[in-house]
């Protein structure tokens, strides 16, 4: 079956010792590497600058809380521990094919006793031959052996061989699969906990608005009674008050549900989850430097997860074919057979064989073809999830670094927003109380002013997100 072009291209990736320095890359990676600063890498990234994937995770996570969480994280959770299981699975797949190819040893040891009938041929000899000259035969016959035998497939086309090494690529493949989860787990808690922290926030500035629009609504019931304003005034700031008293359950309750799913991350039971009480608009998200696209194809462990399962595809095409083949093997054996124990060790009990076979299909291949034209179309299969998997990290990383910079802008006019509102909220009572406003413009302000602060919250957390996406989208946490 022949591959085109492109397929042989990135055969190539799938070298031997699969060195990325080695690797054929895209025309686009390489394209990017030459310019050193593609689109993808405008912030700042340059040869020297290295990339924030290479930091360990408890240096670029520096909250002590949430160091302790993926921690716990990384010793407990259920489905990396599953996954562990199945690297050891992997690694005794590779001890299972490497043993394939070496000769098989054993020994054997057996007894039985035979009556045979006289009135057949091997029966009159045995009864007119002696086996001790002058002594009857013993009848039944028994029969002792003991030996030792062997087999060996000789490996004339490296299918045995090829069958090891693919073995070996997808045991990488799963150590590389994990590092990846480990990678998602990272940040799936970090994500969680920075939420809880903006979850947090929140539930303090509604707490704090209960308190204005309390206050608020006894100034009002104050001058419905000195006759300024109506029953209607009065009831409209009520619901004020009461809606915003239902809005702080509702952020209670996102924050048990948050609380548990990075219990359930974590691996243990519904409990508090401790964390930062430092005001969240107060955390400054890390700069985060991409470093060149070639350290991409380095750290991310997708990536490198499929470079594996390619070269463990090229190689089951080899295996595959390898089948159409003649097929040598050895085989023999020696010890000791005889009718009594006592005669077990003489010389005359030796025996011993060797043997040699040699066999090839000849008709009714169709299942070797199958298998072959199945690998072949796996190995295709193999490059183009090669080929997806640097898209993917590559879109991921320019999607990200683009998020930073944007909401780092809207960040900065939300904050100008809740300054405004806020001072705007203090005008609008002082113009209430002397009659220079109407009340529904103060509660049009106060609606305003605690909307844009849940946005200013709202966007800080989608700042600290962009920070943990763009680490796991250049393949840290992991290390």
């Amino acid at each position: 079956m022949r591959l085109n072009n492109r397929i042989y291209n990135y055969m190539a990736i799938a070298a031997v010792g699969l060195s990325f320095t080695a690797c054929k890359l895209p025309e686009t990676v390489t394209k990017a590497e030459n310019n050193a600063t593609p689109a993808a890498y405008a912030n700042g990234s340059t040869q020297d600058t290295p990339s924030a994937a290479t930091i360990k995770w408890k240096q670029y996570f520096t909250d002590q809380n949430l160091v302790t969480l993926i921690d716990t994280a990384l010793a407990n959770n259920q489905e990396l521990n599953i996954t562990l299981q199945e690297i050891r699975v992997a690694q005794n797949e590779v001890r299972a094919r490497k043993g394939e190819y070496l000769p098989f040893l054993g020994v054997r040891a057996g007894a039985d006793a035979t009556k045979v009938s006289r009135n057949t041929n091997i029966g009159a000899l045995e009864h007119n031959i002696d086996i001790v000259p002058g002594k009857e035969n013993p009848e039944p016959l028994q029969n002792y052996m003991i030996g030792a035998y062997a087999n060996w497939e000789i490996d004339v086309w490296g299918k045995l061989h090829n069958a090891k090494k693919a073995a070996v690529n997808r045991y990488l493949s799963t150590v590389e699969g994990k590092n990846f989860m480990v990678t998602n787990l990272i940040g799936e808690i970090a994500d969680s906990y920075y939420e809880l922290l903006a979850l947090d926030n929140q539930l303090a500035i509604v707490q704090q608005n209960i308190q204005i629009q309390t206050n608020a609504l006894e100034i009002v019931k104050l001058q419905k009674e000195a006759t300024r304003v109506t029953e209607l005034a009065v009831k409209r700031f009520q619901a004020q008050v009461l809606n915003t008293q239902s809005l702080q359950y509702d952020i209670q309750q996102k924050i048990v549900e948050t609380e548990n799913r990075i219990n359930y991350l974590v691996g243990r039971f519904p409990q508090h989850v401790a964390r930062n009480t430092q005001p969240f608009l107060d955390i400054t998200p890390n700069a985060v430097q991409a470093g060149l696209p070639s350290q991409l194809l380095a750290n991310r462990p997708d990536i490198k997860q499929a470079e594996f399962d390619l070269a463990a595809a090229k190689l089951d095409v080899k295996v595959a074919k390898a089948r159409f083949y003649p097929q040598l093997g050895i085989s023999g054996g020696i010890g000791y057979q005889a009718f009594n124990t006592s005669y077990i060790t003489k010389p005359e009990s030796l025996i011993y064989n060797l043997a040699g076979d040699l066999m090839a299909p000849l008709i009714n291949r169709n299942a070797i073809k199958a298998t072959y034209y199945s690998a072949n179309a796996k190995q295709i299969q193999a490059v183009y999830n090669y080929e997806q998997k640097i898209l993917n990290g590559y879109i991921e990383v320019a999607n990200q670094l683009s998020k930073i910079s944007n909401l780092q802008k809207s960040y900065d006019l939300k904050s100008q927003e809740v300054e405004a509102l806020t001072q705007s909220v203090n005008i609008s009572q002082d113009l209430f109380t002397s009659a220079r406003a109407d009340y529904m413009e103060v509660l049009m302000t106060q609606r305003d002013a605690l909307e844009s602060r849940f946005d200013l919250i709202e966007t800080k957390m989608q700042q600290m997100s962009a920070m943990v996406n763009v680490y796991r989208a250049l393949g840290g946490g992991w290390n």
